[in-house]
């Protein structure tokens, strides 16, 4: 019998990082999590400011949030909008008018902050091997020496989360995906332990979203056969 069918996991749907919480110990959690997404959004908005892109020197910057920047930029310009709209409204009740001025500012800093995560953060190929990356809080190193082969390959993942999980056991793969699809395979030496803001995953291969697979491949072939 295969072992997904043992353990009651579907092997093939996503499924999303972290071991299940509840009560206060899943409060706590989110708190934390919501506070580092803050912090990243505000690192990632002084990094734009600076022009100081995380990209190691000689490597190749390939970016993953084409899918989503439109939408994230509409979002702002709108919710920029939204700022005088209400201040209008409510210039009568000093109560309610600050506070809705500064909500209003406070998301538009938020949409972007997470548009400079992933423009400051792209995915990179370079001489010491590939770096993984989602907005600001996720960098995933992988050195060449980790890495058994890369290839383009398409694969649908419905409704799954930006990160998530498939398969069990050492077939354990890690999903970056944008939209529902990641473009590029890479497959790795051997199960390898990795940390990310949700915990440590242990996983036989990555698939991870890009702009333009085809870049990212070429990148690949400069540094491995």
């Amino acid at each position: 019998m295969p072992q997904a069918a043992v353990s009651g996991i579907d092997a093939a749907a996503p499924r999303r990082l972290g071991a299940p919480r509840e009560g206060v110990d899943r409060l706590r959690h989110g708190v934390r999590r919501a506070l580092a997404s803050e912090a990243a959004g505000w690192r990632s908005l002084g990094r734009t400011l600076a022009g100081r892109p995380r990209v190691p020197a000689g490597a190749t910057a390939i970016g993953y949030d084409r899918p989503v920047r439109t939408v994230l930029v509409v979002f702002a310009v709108l919710s920029l909008i939204e700022i005088p709209i209400m201040d209008l409204l409510f210039r009568g009740i000093p109560a309610v008018r600050w506070p809705m001025l500064v909500l209003g500012v406070w998301g538009v800093l938020t949409v972007a902050g997470t548009l400079c995560g992933y423009l400051t953060r792209p995915h990179a190929v370079g001489p010491a091997g590939i770096r993984i990356r989602h907005g600001g809080e996720v960098d995933i190193d992988l050195p060449w020496a980790l890495v058994a082969s890369v290839e383009r390959r398409r694969v649908g993942l419905s409704g799954a989360p930006a990160l998530s999980l498939t398969g069990v056991g050492d077939g354990q793969v890690l999903n970056q995906v944008v939209q529902d699809f990641a473009d590029i395979e890479i497959t790795l030496e051997r199960p390898t332990t990795l940390r990310l803001p949700q915990g440590a995953v242990t996983v036989s291969a990555l698939r991870v979203s890009a702009d333009d697979p085809a870049a990212f491949l070429d990148a690949v072939r400069a540094h491995i056969p």
